[in-house]
């Protein structure tokens, strides 16, 4: 892989991934940069530009091989090999992270949530029953875990995140309303819900000027 890649093409290739995936499941075997463009609004220029960030994939006059690209970008993306994840929070979004089928089918696996909250200790969340968050040093010495996703309230976020760097988590999908600071090796995607609700106001807004 190239050694630096733009956030801009990084952000795209889940799009690639999933596009890709579709095309396969409708038995389309190969396709043309402007036909991947079309799927995709996108320009044909920046599907080439995009996808030899990470190396030549295609064929002047032939396209791309769908199944080829999407087992490549898959290995790109690293989700051709599995990710276990935890969730500390039992709330709403929680909930929603815990429930959402199409994780597993890209090879992400929810394998434990944990609440301080002694009325949800106990409870299930689909598969899972909420643990104790005391207990989740020792689950983790006892259990690989790749992911911790964070759906707790914004004051307790950064302690939790330093915690769990301790006990050895590198990934973070941080759902509180914070930037976390982390140290360099350690990776976070941050979904602030009311910055994008922000950015859709803006873009409303602006359609009609």
């Amino acid at each position: 892989m190239a050694g630096y890649v733009s956030d801009a093409v990084i952000r795209r290739l889940p799009g690639y991934y999933r596009h890709l995936k579709e095309l396969e499941r409708e038995g389309v075997m190969q396709i043309s940069s402007q036909g991947l463009g079309e799927r995709m609004c996108l320009t044909a220029s920046q599907i080439r530009q995009d996808i030899n960030c990470f190396g030549g994939f295609g064929r002047q006059g032939y396209g791309y091989a769908v199944p080829e690209l999407r087992e490549r970008i898959g290995q790109i993306l690293g989700v051709d090999q599995p990710h276990k994840m935890i969730i500390l929070g039992a709330g709403n979004i929680g909930h929603a992270v815990a429930c959402a089928d199409s994780f597993p089918a890209n090879g992400f696996e929810t394998v434990a949530i944990f609440d301080s909250a002694p009325d949800k200790i106990g409870t299930r969340v689909d598969a899972l029953t909420v643990q104790d968050i005391s207990s989740l040093e020792r689950y983790i010495l006892e259990n690989p875990v790749d992911i911790a996703v964070l759906a707790v309230p914004v004051e307790a976020a950064q302690t939790l995140t330093d915690q769990l760097y301790q006990y050895g988590i590198r990934g973070f999908w941080n759902f509180a309303p914070c930037d976390l600071k982390l140290e360099v090796d350690a990776a976070v995607v941050n979904v602030h819900l009311d910055e994008g609700l922000q950015v859709l106001s803006f873009r409303m807004l602006h359609k009609q000027d």
